[in-house]
């Protein structure tokens, strides 16, 4: 990419590059590389058994089950466990997985590769310790060469998960490996995992100059002779550029990093409007065979942060409207199937959202994949402390006391190795624009501090010079995989930071809900980059940012209600979403998608009582209810989201006026209106012509359950899922807003309940059925399928409701 940050100047090798035509590559070797899915066949304990490690010890009678999987979404939830995890379980389990080997793959390097595991996860083969990782977001990889046994020898892989402090984070975590597990095998000569780095230093409509660096391993015992060749394909799967290094050695147990510049005419720029990908095609050759082959999905694409004008992405202003978001998908916990995120980041597209803020640790890789596919700008963080350890409320939310463990235990010993990792593992998705060493690593006194608090400074606190001394180490790493992007981090108080020094150690600055600050800084450190890392939803914090070129955009915190930090048993979440828990847009969605939503829309909720925000400090959202049934004659305030100029609010096609977005109030409209039943409509006009409408339709009694699939047809690979909504409606279809029965779950068919939920975050029920209770009258089950195709029958029923039958295909 283009960028203000200088490219890497040291290289271990430079080879030069030799453009090749159209001939035949060399045949693939039988020992090139191989990916096995090791997600499937796992046994599992949660208890902790001191010799289970070893190969003869039984496991029989251990529960079966496929991972990802997170062992605490299964509750049950309990008052007894802290706030900050959603009062959800942890403890100590096992996962064992048994495999063999043929004896044609003797020879082969083998590389176990696992891409989350919350936490401490402790790994062995056969008995052996071949490795571990104490932070649970970051994907890590095992050497399993030495201790395979070949044949009909079997071979026992046991992984030891120690989430016994449960309370080790201010939100949601899960426990288990929570994301994929794959084995990869290649040739001795191969290429490094996490080795190939992709970027884009010049980029223009007419060309696009491309720099790839790829990392050879030699794990044999004798030095090769080999060359690399490098196919740049785009989306038609047409080669648009290709080269070839001339033969060059790497050392018996030695790796070498070669670098080759190709050129692409006419690229297809990537960008959220328009997320055109190419694939790197990597093949290593030695000996007149391709010993290794790797793909890498990357954009061609500039970004600049700029501190009087922004972020510039290929060559235009572009603000970022985002959210922060964290890893849990309700239902599922943190062992989330692609489908989900897929459904929430398309509604996020909706909106109006182009930015996605990785809230506060780095993610799993299909999500950073999705980001490139459906066009996102990504802030990749890693860590929510350093040393020592932040708050963990336990009680509830800022109540009782805190905990004070968790990732700041490790954090010395390996905080450098997993910026690192995070690194190496993301920089060639498009999709990234900042690397964050952190989030509100200086909130006051939590636990750093400083004189420059005036009143607040604790002395007995930790020095915030501390935030430097721990920050430079994180952002020299990150500096050395990738200059090509900034160094970021979320603050929480400038006036600590600037007096320490931490802001001046990063590439860009962002301000945690610090939007008074903006122009004073600017003032002061005309060469800060600033933007809005974390941000409330009201119209005052946005328009900061919009109507203010040097601020290059804001994160909302927080883009969907998420477990964990809550207030108090028995809430388990955290509410301030645009999106609930089950994905369904909130009001709060709706109204900004009135702001930042190219597309006309009108959208109407109703309270009891008027409650407009007084700008420019009030930061409190009106708030109302997607519902039109009210007692009686019930005096109402109807409050409208829009981006059209005009609106007409009718009741019964009876008009009760036109307001004007110009005299808008926070953002909104607002009607008093006497309830009467019927339907309530919002036409969205400009200049007379209308542009879009929006009604809600008064509910009668409860008449029938509904069932509506976001797919109904699944892959039968034992990993896809149907999210499927379940409404309670009257006899006209409209869904009764104030329903909350309990519905029964009846499955057959070659597929499972991975999990149920209504939205509620004060809902404890089981999440994997039969029964539950639906709320505001839906709710939504995820069906996830199996390795076997067939016809799935979903039947939901409910005492005096019409039951709903529902027939998936899984293929």
């Amino acid at each position: 990419m283009n960028s203000r940050f200088p490219l890497p100047v040291v290289l271990l090798c430079f080879l030069a590059l030799v453009c090749r035509g159209a001939e035949s590559p060399p045949p693939i070797s039988a020992s090139a590389r191989t990916v096995v899915d090791f997600d499937f066949g796992w046994r599992f304990a949660l208890s902790d058994s001191p010799m289970a490690m070893q190969p003869k010890f039984d496991d029989a009678g251990w529960r079966q089950v496929n991972v990802p999987h997170d062992w605490s979404i299964e509750g049950p939830f309990s008052a007894s466990y802290g706030s900050g995890n959603g009062y959800a379980p942890g403890g100590i389990a096992w996962y064992r997985r048994h495999f063999q080997m043929k004896p044609a793959d003797r020879g082969r390097f083998a590389t176990l590769v696992l891409d989350g595991v919350y936490d401490n996860a402790e790994v062995w083969l056969n008995g052996f310790r071949v490795g571990g990782r104490p932070y649970g977001f970051e994907s890590f990889s095992c050497d399993l060469t030495p201790y395979l046994k070949f044949g009909a020898n079997d071979n026992v892989l046991s992984v030891r998960v120690d989430h016994s402090r449960f309370a080790d984070s201010r939100w949601y975590t899960g426990s288990g490996i929570y994301r994929n597990v794959r084995l990869l095998m290649t040739d001795p000569l191969h290429l490094d995992l996490w080795g190939t780095f992709v970027t884009t230093p010049s980029v223009a409509a007419g060309s696009a100059t491309v720099r790839v660096e790829t990392a050879v391993e030699n794990s044999s015992a004798r030095s090769l002779t080999f060359s690399l060749q490098s196919d740049l394909v785009g989306s038609d799967g047409q080669v648009v550029a290709s080269g070839t290094t001339p033969p060059g050695t790497v050392e018996a147990g030695q790796s070498q990093s070669l670098v080759q510049t190709l050129t692409i005419t006419q690229p297809q720029l990537w960008s959220p409007d328009t997320p055109a990908l190419y694939t790197l095609r990597s093949r290593v050759s030695a000996e007149g065979a391709v010993t290794d082959e790797t793909t890498t999905v990357f954009g061609v694409r500039s970004v600049v942060f700029d501190p009087g004008h922004g972020c510039l992405l290929n060559g235009t202003s572009v603000k970022l409207k985002g959210v922060c978001v964290h890893q849990d998908g309700g239902s599922v916990g943190v062992a989330i199937p692609v489908p989900i995120w897929e459904r929430r980041l398309r509604e996020f597209k909706k909106l109006g959202i182009n930015a996605i803020r990785t809230s506060h640790n780095p993610p799993g890789p299909e999500f950073l994949d999705l980001c490139d596919r459906l066009g996102f700008l990504v802030m990749d963080e890693s860590f929510d402390e350093f040393t020592p350890a932040k708050n963990k409320w336990v009680v509830g939310w800022n109540q009782g006391v805190p905990g004070h463990f968790g990732y700041s235990d490790d954090f010395v010993d390996w905080s450098v190795r997993d910026v690192s990792d995070m690194v190496r593992r993301d920089r060639n998705h498009p999709s990234i624009v900042m690397w964050s060493i952190g989030n509100e690593i200086d909130y006051p006194n939590d636990p750093f501090t400083d004189p420059a608090l005036g009143r607040d400074y604790r002395p007995g606190n930790p020095p915030g010079t501390d935030l430097v001394k721990w920050g430079r180490p994180l952002v020299a790493a990150v500096k050395q995989l990738d200059s090509t992007r900034p160094v970021t981090a979320a603050m929480a108080s400038l006036t600590m930071s600037n007096a320490v020094g931490f802001a001046q150690i990063l590439d860009v600055a962002g301000y945690n809900y610090q939007e008074s600050r903006y122009a004073v800084d600017h003032q002061k450190y005309p060469e800060r980059v600033i933007y809005g890392s974390e941000n409330t939803h009201d119209l005052a914090s946005w328009l900061a940012v919009r109507d203010n070129p040097i601020i290059s955009g804001q994160f909302l915190w927080t883009g969907i209600d998420y477990l964990g930090e809550a207030r108090a048993w028995p809430d388990r979440a955290m509410p301030d979403g645009l999106m609930d828990l089950c994905g369904f847009v909130k009001p709060l969605g709706r109204f900004r998608q009135s702001l930042w939503s190219s597309q006309p829309m009108a959208y109407l909720c109703v309270a009891k009582t008027a409650r407009l925000p007084n700008p420019p400090n009030d930061t409190k959202m009106p708030t109302g209810t997607e519902s039109w049934n009210w007692p009686g004659s019930t005096p109402l305030f109807v409050t409208c989201y829009t981006n059209c100029p005009d609106v007409t609010l009718t009741l019964n096609d009876q008009p009760l006026g036109t307001r004007h977005l110009a005299e808008a109030v926070g953002g909104v409209l607002v009607w008093p209106v006497p309830y009467a039943p019927g339907v309530l409509k919002a036409v969205g006009a400009k200049d007379g012509r209308t542009l879009c409408e929006f009604a809600l339709t008064t509910a009668g009694p409860a008449n029938r359950i509904e069932l509506h699939p976001w797919a109904p047809e699944l892959r039968a690979d034992g990993k896809d899922v149907s999210q499927v909504e379940f409404d309670v409606v009257d006899a006209q279809g409209v869904r009764v807003p104030d329903a909350d029965q309990e519905l029964t779950f009846e499955l057959s068919g070659p597929a499972t309940i991975l999990g149920l939920g209504n939205g509620d975050p004060a809902n404890s029920e089981p999440v994997r059925g039969p029964a539950h209770r639906v709320a505001e009258g839906r709710g939504l089950a995820i069906i996830q399928s199996s390795t076997t195709p067939g016809q799935i029958t979903l039947k939901v029923s409910a005492p005096g409701l019409q039951p709903a039958v529902l027939t998936l295909t899984s293929r």
